[in-house]
């Protein structure tokens, strides 16, 4: 809970305008959390594989597979998919990255609490069929190791992504996208030097154009504003 607090005041954070000490804004506060919150996941990955290999090397644990733990674990998944899910449109609405993380946070306990249950169900089978019970008991850890490599991979993705925006990596073609734009601008006879920096949700483009050596300064300035539209 205090994590994703401090999630949404990060991103309350990037939102504040620009000012004389930061003259881009704020967002990249929103990569910061985003990069911690992946960390974080990393984290939990690293021990959830280290408990893994210990059950299955190691010492066994019994775990009681009462109804009343199937009943949770299935509300909790409930409950997890429903944030997941509007978390991700928030995401994708407003090119949230700290957003995006805490969605995916959400989906890493959906995943693991599958596997709870996976775990359960293997516990129960192990209970009603003595003769398989050793491998039986063994299936949890062997599901949360699969969960852990899988959560590894989307964290490392989103992390890679955010990293390029801290490190101010321009999307891809998105410059030349730019180009094609500004060519398409009546009175604007081409562009070069297109810098485009991601920063939180937005992005600051710089582009420097060429106009006629005869264009009166009123009509370049109106030729700035429809290439900046």
């Amino acid at each position: 809970v205090r994590i994703r607090r401090a999630v949404l005041s990060c991103r309350r954070a990037s939102d504040k305008p620009a000012d004389d000490e930061y003259l881009y804004g704020h967002g990249k506060i929103e990569n910061i959390s985003a990069l911690f919150e992946t960390l974080l996941l990393l984290l939990t990955c690293g021990w959830i594989g280290y408990e893994a290999m210990h059950r299955l090397i190691g010492e066994q644990v019994h775990v009681d597979a009462s109804i009343w733990a199937f009943g949770v674990m299935g509300i909790s998944i409930l409950v997890d998919i429903s944030r997941s899910r509007v978390l991700y449109r928030a995401a994708r609405k407003y090119n949230s990255q700290a957003l995006e993380a805490d969605a995916l946070h959400f989906s890493t306990d959906i995943w693991s609490s599958s596997v709870v249950i996976l775990g359960l169900l293997g516990v129960r089978l192990g209970d009603m069929y003595p003769q398989h019970g050793t491998w039986l008991s063994r299936a949890d850890s062997v599901a949360a190791l699969g969960v852990a490599f899988i959560v590894i991979y989307v964290s490392l993705r989103l992390g890679k992504r955010t990293l390029q925006a801290l490190l101010d990596t321009a999307p891809a073609g998105l410059p030349e996208r730019i180009r094609d734009a500004v060519d398409g601008v009546p009175g604007a006879s081409g562009c070069h030097n297109v810098r485009v920096r991601p920063s939180g949700p937005g992005l600051f483009v710089d582009i420097h154009v060429y106009v006629d050596g005869s264009t009166t300064l009123a009509s370049a300035h109106d030729l700035t504003e429809a290439i900046e539209k």
